[in-house]
């Protein structure tokens, strides 16, 4: 088979991989269960390509997501249950109800309204499959915390469980009531301290009202904690990076030794173009700095760092 941009030959081309007799065994052995872990993977993936701002990674991610869309459905048209065009019409089926205010008669709403317009069109969807699916009484399938993955990662589902609690007004007006709520939890878990039990569940509670603070702040609470975690990396090798160069490693340099360097590391991300070579900046930074260490081994691993 030959590359091609329409769909309709992905479609052909996993067919054929699944082919029994003549397709691959890989891709014939696999079931819906077996193939989510790499659907998450993937998911992560794309996130990551925009991420780093890496537009042809990007393009390529979204074709490894797409690939598992498609792998699915195939599945599930061996099984009879449905086809790729069904998955296309039920999501612009979905849009297109989503959106009166586009494809309807709902014209000229505010941003407000529109918001608030989702959400009970959201709420009537989960209504009537609760009433399909049991009778309609109200339970977790009728909760407006319906269909909420559990598998999702913790900070984006608590997020995402507050905001379907708030669409029926729990939710906190202020976001001053958010932070002192966050410092009631911090009392709690000082409090529970020696406790193990106490002290995961403190915790817990912690995360979510810190998780609630970002919805508040109309922050996505699992993209800024990615974002401070390529921070982190980022600077810690910094500090390596800057130890090598002095002759030592981060097990035998001291805490105020490396807390210096993590400072360094700071002042450099603000002063210096974004994508400059770590080295180079390490040895830029020991030049305007003095040595931690003393004595004349230390001072001699410092110079031959400077050395061009």
């Amino acid at each position: 088979m030959s590359p091609s941009r329409e769909i309709a030959r992905l479609v052909e081309i996993m067919a054929a991989l699944r082919m029994p007799g003549s397709g691959c065994s890989w891709d014939i052995a696999q079931t819906f269960e077996s193939i989510v872990p790499y659907t998450i993977e993937e998911s992560y993936e794309v996130a990551d390509a925009v991420d780093r701002g890496d537009r042809d990674d990007l393009k390529e991610e979204l074709g490894d997501l797409l690939l598992q869309v498609v792998f699915q459905a195939r599945i599930a048209e061996e099984e009879g249950s449905f086809d790729f065009g069904a998955v296309v019409e039920a999501i612009t089926t979905k849009l297109i109800r989503r959106h009166p205010h586009i494809f309807g008669e709902r014209r000229d709403l505010t941003e407000s309204q529109v918001k608030d317009l989702w959400a009970s069109i959201k709420i009537a969807e989960k209504s009537e499959r609760a009433a399909q699916t049991d009778g309609g009484a109200f339970g977790k399938s009728g909760s407006v915390l319906a269909g909420i993955p559990a598998s999702l990662p913790a900070l984006l589902r608590a997020q995402k469980l507050q905001s379907n609690a708030a669409t029926v007004g729990f939710d906190w007006n202020d976001v001053g009531l958010v932070l002192a709520k966050i410092r009631e939890e911090a009392d709690e878990f000082e409090r529970a301290l020696g406790d193990q039990r106490a002290m995961a569940d403190e915790i817990g509670d912690l995360m979510f009202s810190v998780v609630n603070l970002a919805r508040h702040a109309g922050v996505d609470a699992e993209a800024a904690l990615r974002a401070t975690n390529r921070k982190f990396e980022r600077r810690f090798g910094f500090v390596e990076e800057a130890l090598t160069l002095r002759g030592r490693s981060p097990g035998a340099a001291g805490l105020a030794e490396m807390e210096d360097l993590w400072q360094a590391a700071k002042m450099t991300e603000r002063t210096t173009p974004e994508g400059e070579p770590a080295r180079s900046l390490v040895q830029a930074r020991l030049r305007e700095s003095e040595p931690q260490e003393s004595g004349s081994e230390a001072a001699e691993a410092v110079e031959a760092a400077r050395a061009p």
